[in-house]
């Protein structure tokens, strides 16, 4: 697939164990593949860098009108290949800023999208960000919420609510879609990765997967990270990135009334999904 193959996600929902398999798979090699080397596999969006490349300037005289007028040129330019597939990291909700697609459709062959339980993206997403449960759950429901960027390396995230970003990559017209949800990546790995496999369009061997399902661990990454530390963790070392990786923690972190918040703002797309009995009670 010529073109961008996004790997999207909202923050905190398994992007990084999707395109640590992916390149496990497609590299194939005999040991697992270094977590601090995902980056030479999957570019990551929002990264300066590249709009540094785009516009021969340095990135210190780019301004937020022009970081946003560059923004479809760098898409081209990370899907400039003629003949391979770029994958990039994202976890851009889809839509428009300033009257400028966040992601840009002419640049994109397709893209694979991770959706998690957003009860226990809460629980993930407070630690990371080092913020209160009640302020996790307000951010999980603010409409078009942007994540600030880093100054001198990358520009903001526009990631909208839970709900809002799940929407935008599940109902984007025209969009070439895998969607995975994490709980099957964890409960039932080598049917969900197959999956993945045959829509990416590679030829399936079947020890290749099992190899690249046993790589990508959540043992295997946080042992890794416990050694050599990981360059996408929380520079201030406050927080592991893999903390736990399970389905269910938020029985055990959320009260009910932040339970009761999410449900209300977002029940019917964790219904969807299957976060949700027919009751409408969390699973």
């Amino acid at each position: 697939m010529p073109g961008i193959i996004w790997l999207a996600s909202y923050p905190k929902s398994g992007n990084t164990w999707l395109r640590a398999f992916i390149a496990n798979y497609f590299k194939n090699p005999d040991k697992p593949l270094p977590i601090n080397e995902l980056h030479k596999f999957a570019f990551g969006d929002g990264f300066l860098v590249h709009y540094e490349r785009v516009s021969g300037q340095p990135k210190e005289e780019l301004g937020e009108e022009q970081l946003r007028a560059l923004r479809p040129q760098v898409h081209r330019y990370l899907a400039s290949h003629p003949n391979e597939t770029a994958f990039v990291k994202t976890h851009n909700m889809v839509g428009d800023e300033g009257g400028v697609p966040i992601i840009t459709p002419q640049a994109t062959a397709g893209a694979v999208y991770v959706v998690r339980n957003p009860l226990d993206v809460v629980v993930s997403y407070a630690h990371h960000y080092m913020v209160p449960l009640d302020e996790a759950v307000d951010d999980l429901c603010e409409r078009y919420k942007v994540i600030p960027g880093e100054d001198g390396k990358k520009i903001p995230d526009f990631i909208g609510d839970w709900s809002q970003h799940v929407r935008s990559w599940t109902e984007a017209p025209g969009l070439k879609l895998h969607t995975m949800r994490y709980e099957d990546m964890l409960k039932k790995p080598g049917p969900t990765f197959r999956a993945l496999i045959k829509f990416l369009g590679v030829p399936l061997a079947t020890s290749r997967l099992r190899k690249a399902i046993t790589f990508t661990s959540f043992e295997e990454m946080a042992k890794q990270e416990q050694r050599d530390s990981f360059n996408e963790a929380r520079p201030d070392g406050a927080s592991r990135f893999f903390r736990k990786g399970a389905a269910g923690q938020w029985r055990e972190s959320l009260n009910e009334d932040q339970v009761r918040r999410m449900v209300d703002a977002h029940g019917e797309t964790m219904q969807r999904f299957g976060y949700l009995d027919k009751s409408g009670q969390p699973v």
